[in-house]
């Protein structure tokens, strides 16, 4: 009879169609295809009511025969690809023990805290303190009680980040008590004065903040370095051996220091202090712009008016501060074009140190 050959017909193609399915997905649309609710078997047997009363028995059965064929043939090749996916992920997985091992490069610091370690050194042997400050300051240590003028450029929100104004709330003059990221570490200085009395000997590392452009010699945010000392009898000259002292020790001993005028509104006199450069001695080269000296940091002898803010009598007592950034530092010792390329994390150039 007709239908009973066009089951027969659709069991071998059905058959055939779960043997050439070669993954999960595959076999599962193969399911649909002739056994789901639209599959060509189930429309078979919707039509069952169509055929004679007589052939409706016989008919039934083969069908009902070929889908438990069929859907014993589907899991028997379910269970096959399934376990031919497992032997493919456990393949791909799998760990050679006999392989050596891979190396893994140990973490190291960071160049700019190995120029800060290296310089809280040289001093702490000289017998310095390190002291610490918050980084959010208000505008009375950060300028005032530091001798900068109402009227100086540093105190304009075009040159420092401003984190909100209390001046109504909590002083009667205008800007005493705005909130900053503090621009240098000297506010730490004017809190050690206030709260410790001579002799002082600190230094003071830190983060400072200040609208500049990142460019190859600026940086937004940057790494500080400032020293005080304030005690009895001290002068220009210790200044000058001390910061000589400090550049031999982190620039060799073969390299050259001078001082040249400069001001500063916390010190008087001010100086900025100039290495001879490492590459061309002295001579001049393009690496110095031919001047044969590279600028290292700002140091003067404390202006008394400072002393006046924190209670430190000027007749008695004298001293000296310096500040100098930790990434020019490490760009002049290591010959480093580009401060940026110290905050980029690139991998390449940090592991050269």
């Amino acid at each position: 009879m007709g239908v009973a050959e066009d089951l027969s017909s659709l069991r071998d193609e059905a058959l055939d169609s779960v043997a050439s399915a070669n993954d999960l997905t595959a076999l599962e649309a193969v399911r649909v295809a002739f056994l789901g609710k639209r599959g060509s078997l189930t429309s078979v047997l919707r039509g069952l009511g169509a055929l004679a009363p007589q052939d409706r028995p016989v008919i039934g059965q083969l069908a009902n025969q070929i889908r438990e064929e069929l859907e014993k043939a589907i899991a028997t090749r379910r269970d096959e690809l399934a376990s031919q996916a497992l032997a493919a992920r456990l393949q791909a997985e799998s760990v050679d023990v006999t392989l050596p091992g891979r190396k893994r490069s140990p973490g190291k610091q960071h160049l700019i805290h190995q120029i800060v370690d290296e310089i809280t050194a040289v001093f702490v042997g000289l017998g310095y303190c390190v002291a610490e400050g918050p980084e959010v300051e208000l505008e009375y240590y950060n300028f005032t009680a530091l001798n900068h003028p109402p009227e100086h450029p540093a105190r304009a929100a075009t040159d420092t980040f401003y984190v909100r104004d209390l001046s109504d709330e909590a002083s009667n003059v205008p800007g005493e008590c705005d909130v900053l990221l503090r621009t240098h570490t000297s506010p730490v200085q004017v809190r050690v004065m206030e709260r410790q009395a001579p002799p002082i000997y600190v230094l003071v590392p830190g983060k400072v903040y200040r609208r500049d452009v990142a460019d190859p010699s600026h940086l937004p945010r940057f790494t500080q370095i400032e020293g005080l000392v304030v005690d009895e009898g001290i002068t220009f000259g210790d200044l000058k051996g001390t910061l000589e002292h400090f550049v031999r020790e982190v620039f060799g001993s073969t390299r050259r220091v001078r001082l040249r005028p400069h001001f500063f509104p916390f010190t008087e006199p001010s100086a900025e202090v100039d290495v001879s450069c490492g590459i061309c001695g002295g001579e001049g080269c393009r690496s110095c712009g031919g001047e044969g000296w590279l600028e290292v940091l700002g140091c003067g002898m404390v202006d008394p008016n400072v002393f006046s803010y924190v209670g430190i009598d000027p007749e008695r007592y004298s001293g000296f501060a310096f500040g100098m950034g930790a990434e020019r530092i490490a760009a002049l010792k290591y010959g480093v074009p580009d401060l940026r390329l110290l905050v980029e994390g690139d991998m390449r150039f940090l592991r050269q140190f």
